[in-house]
């Protein structure tokens, strides 16, 4: 039997998903309410978890909570969007240019064994995993950079638009486009090519908003 705490992690995680796939599918548009007593009766449970749940989705850059209001699906503009990823090219580029410094082999390993991964589940069509694991690709360099406030910011920043980043991956083909993209990243480290790895980096995050404001979600997101 499930201990009460357990079995609240796993109905928040239950809604996470929920609202995330919604808005990320396009089924809660930007601007659309996201009621708060309509999710607890569905799940049949207490509004807290509910509002622990938009917490965090707010922290992703999902919903809005507006006093008095309530939720609603964020809206973010195309200057939004170009903004995040000039910063973040920026940010993730002079990490790599630090990491290729301090890359150890096994470090490189684990990086070229983080995009075997990348590129098995790229074949299976498994975005969400996909995500997950794609985020400790770039964490992997960032850590390596040896710059704690860098990575503080990178962190911050990634986190608030956590959701413009799942909706560009998401795009027909922009999985498998990732993996190879990490494999010219990762013979650049190898070769100890600090301003190659920056310039593939700040290219990779720049590529990443283009596509999402030329793809199919922009509409969905902006």
């Amino acid at each position: 039997m499930k201990k009460p705490m357990e079995k609240h992690l796993t109905l928040r995680e239950k809604i996470l998903e929920n609202i995330r796939d919604s808005i990320v599918s396009g089924s809660l548009k930007a601007g659309s309410r996201v009621s708060e007593p309509e999710l607890a009766e569905r799940y049949g449970i207490s509004r807290t978890p509910v509002r622990e749940a938009f917490r965090q989705l707010e922290t992703e850059g999902y919903l809005t909570v507006i006093p008095r209001r309530g939720a609603v699906v964020s809206q973010f503009t195309p200057k939004d969007v170009e903004e995040f990823y000039a910063i973040k090219s920026i940010m993730e580029g002079y990490a790599a240019h630090r990491a290729c410094e301090n890359f150890t082999e096994k470090d490189l390993d684990r990086l070229q064994g983080i995009n075997d991964k990348l590129a098995e589940l790229a074949r299976a069509g498994d975005i969400k995993n996909f995500f997950k694991v794609h985020n400790s690709f770039h964490e992997l360099f960032i850590k390596a950079a040896d710059n704690e406030k860098l990575r503080e910011l990178i962190g911050g920043l990634v986190t608030k638009f956590q959701r413009l980043r799942f909706t560009s991956l998401s795009l027909p083909g922009r999985m498998e486009v990732s993996v190879q993209e990490h494999e010219k990243i990762i013979d650049a480290f190898r070769k100890k090519d600090a301003n190659l790895a920056e310039t593939l980096v700040r290219k990779n995050a720049e590529y990443g908003g283009q596509v999402l404001m030329t793809g199919t979600a922009s509409s969905r997101i902006c």
